[in-house]
């Protein structure tokens, strides 16, 4: 059981600097902080461990903030349905909620969808032709729900299935943006989310340079669009590093 220190993941100084004039005016414009203490390209600490449930073939447990996910990766193993193709294997994914993870009973529709934009984010990543005629099923559960669900839980699952030694072209790392007027909130918080203007939501294998999953809600600009992209992107990367470097830590417990 792999686990580490707090980390963070926000974008580089770098794009802070690049941004810092035309953010000046908006951060003036408006008497509005994060309630969190975060700037507005500051992303929560970040604290990941393989090995949350043994009786899983891998599984992982992810902590942003207040946001509490575990996955679990069963398999593979033989389907009915997934004998139907000859070549390749068959992705299953549930995501679900405990009944107190959120303030709201019950889970809300949007996160209905959750299920299968987790199976889309992880397909490309996934070599399936390495199972075939076989099923690898993919639980995620929400512990505690603090904003971000989705990209916590993608980036989770996709720690979850290398614990389980299934292959894959690359890990996938999710970040979340919201908008506010002109001003771009990474990370965002459930209440955050709650009186957002739009949102932007990115999957990447970094070492490919691919892009599984892209969500765009609101109006943007083009211009707004790319700065937002870019910030997600350096996030994602460093995000990344951080999923390996668990992954590493596992390796050297077991051979330890």
């Amino acid at each position: 059981m792999a686990s580490g220190p707090l980390e963070t993941y926000s974008p580089s100084q770098t794009l802070e600097r690049r941004h810092q004039q035309q953010k000046r005016k908006s951060f003036n414009e408006i008497d509005w902080a994060r309630s969190d203490g975060r700037n507005f390209h500051q992303c929560r600490p970040a604290y990941l461990r393989t090995g949350a449930t043994s009786s899983a073939s891998g599984s992982a447990y992810a902590e942003f903030g207040s946001t509490k996910v575990i996955v679990s990766v069963f398999g593979p193993r033989e389907s009915k349905k997934a004998m139907m193709y000859s070549d390749v294997g068959r992705l299953n994914c549930n995501v679900s909620y405990t009944t107190f993870s959120t303030s709201t009973r019950g889970q809300g529709s949007d996160n209905k969808d959750f299920s299968s934009m987790l199976q889309k984010a992880l397909e490309g990543a996934i070599i399936l032709e390495t199972f075939p005629k076989t099923t690898v099923d993919i639980f995620a559960l929400v512990l505690e729900s603090a904003g971000g669900d989705l990209p916590i839980i993608i980036s989770c699952a996709s720690l979850a299935l290398a614990d389980a030694g299934i292959m894959m072209y690359d890990l996938v790392s999710a970040v979340s943006l919201s908008c506010f007027g002109k001003n771009l909130v990474i990370d965002p918080t459930s209440e955050e989310e709650a009186c957002q203007d739009g949102s932007l939501m990115i999957a990447y294998m970094p070492i490919r340079n691919e892009v599984t999953q892209f969500t765009l809600t609101g109006e943007w600009s083009t211009a707004k669009i790319n700065e937002a992209m870019e910030l997600c992107l350096d996030a994602c990367s460093k995000l990344s590093n951080i999923l390996r470097s668990c992954l590493k830590e596992n390796v050297l417990d077991f051979t330890d």
